[in-house]
């Protein structure tokens, strides 16, 4: 564990926490893509499928179960409440998300750190997370309309993963060895997905105006 790790994670955690802040308070999913949230709960899902197999520490246990309980509490939210569901933008939230879990699985069962069930799982998550904010960004820029939460969710997330790369710079000029490209490659094209969120986030904060994305 070191600083940037720790920060990652507390980002990570308080970019659930807006979101759940938002669904659960205002009884409102506006803005949101259920899409990318069904993309969330397979990658948690498939990452930790060692939960109760493999102990590293509470602190890992609890993330695990936060970031698991959350992610499927947050698509029964806007799949099944009877206020919040009235609220999703279905005919604006199309993007065909399907279409992103076959090539990451069969990526998987290509590139992964070992033939096992439990890493190829692994490598899917990795790679679906990486593009898993996709629906979430087109539908932003469909709709135009950014509310604050939802502008700060979006923030923490992209925030969260770059946080991450600078853990793993740390950790690889001072752990020997530690050396992990599928990891890295991933979250480099994740992070770098925000790019254009991250240059208007930006911009709408520094001129204090209201965050829109070019359609």
């Amino acid at each position: 564990m070191n600083i940037f790790r720790l920060a990652g994670d507390m980002t990570h955690l308080a970019s659930v926490l807006v979101l759940l802040l938002k669904i659960h308070t205002i009884k409102s999913c506006a803005g949101i893509s259920l899409k990318t949230q069904e993309l969330y709960a397979l990658v948690f899902a498939t990452r930790y499928l060692d939960l109760f197999a493999h102990y590293i520490s509470l602190y890992n246990t609890l993330m695990k179960l936060i970031f698991l309980g959350s992610s499927f509490s947050i698509v029964w939210y806007i799949r099944h409440h009877k206020i919040v569901r009235r609220s999703y933008d279905k005919d604006q939230d199309t993007f065909r998300h399907y279409f992103l879990v076959l090539p990451c699985f069969l990526l998987a069962l290509v590139i992964n750190e070992k033939f096992t069930v439990k890493e190829i799982m692994w490598a899917f998550s990795l790679y679906l997370e990486a593009v898993a904010i996709l629906p979430q960004l087109v539908l932003l820029q469909r709709t135009r309309n950014i509310d604050n939460l939802t502008g700060q969710y979006v923030f923490l997330l992209g925030a969260y993963r770059s946080l991450y790369i600078l853990n793993w710079i740390y950790r690889y000029f001072t752990e020997p060895h530690f050396v992990h490209w599928l990891t890295w490659i991933s979250g480099l094209v994740q992070t770098l997905l925000y790019a254009d969120f991250f240059y208007y986030y930006f911009q709408s904060w520094k001129n204090n105006v209201k965050l829109e994305l070019p359609a």
